[in-house]
């Protein structure tokens, strides 16, 4: 992301600091992640200090600070998904992947990640392929999982009746950019 394209999503909310999270959800959204260059950018647009927006790039998890998969696993470790196996579904994901949770594969193919719960308790232990619910995951459908991404020759599809993704939060509570 170069510095014009992070002025002009400043500017969307006309340098007001108090939109400083949705700039960082615009620039997040646009690429995937917040580099280090478009977040110096912000700070300097906004007449702020680094430290207050890196303050706030790593306060929030939604924010990441470093590029991600082109798959984002999410394993739910919430109270519900962790009584059904939760935690051996991640094990058998990070050895099939190679990578621990919060990692990116070398191939920048899959990152993994644990969440403490993504609202979806019935389905549990649940699974998120880039926000598609993957429910009532075991250790073989994970390995399934697993070979279905590698090959990228099976479409990712859902697990039947599970709840559709869900949207994007505001964190910032700042209208929406043009009001």
């Amino acid at each position: 992301m170069n510095r014009e394209e992070v002025a002009e999503i400043v500017q969307r909310y006309h340098a007001d600091r108090t939109a400083t999270l949705a700039i960082l959800q615009d620039i997040q959204a646009k690429c995937g992640y917040l580099p280090r260059e478009a977040l110096e950018e912000v700070a300097r647009q906004l007449d702020q200090p680094i430290s207050n927006i890196y303050r706030l790039a790593t306060f929030f998890r939604a924010f990441s600070l470093h590029p991600k998969g082109e798959y984002v696993i999410k394993v739910c470790l919430g109270t519900a998904c962790h009584v059904r196996g939760g935690p051996g579904i991640l094990d058998t994901l990070e050895r099939a992947f190679g990578v621990k949770a919060g990692n990116t594969t070398p191939d920048n193919k899959v990152t993994l990640e644990a969440v403490r719960c993504v609202g979806a308790c019935a389905l549990g232990p649940i699974v998120l392929v880039n926000e598609e619910p993957y429910g009532t995951m075991t250790k073989d459908k994970a390995l399934k999982l697993v070979e279905d991404i590698k090959s990228r020759s099976v479409p990712v599809e859902p697990s039947p009746g599970a709840p559709p993704p869900r949207a994007p939060r505001d964190l910032s509570g700042a209208p929406a950019a043009g009001r």
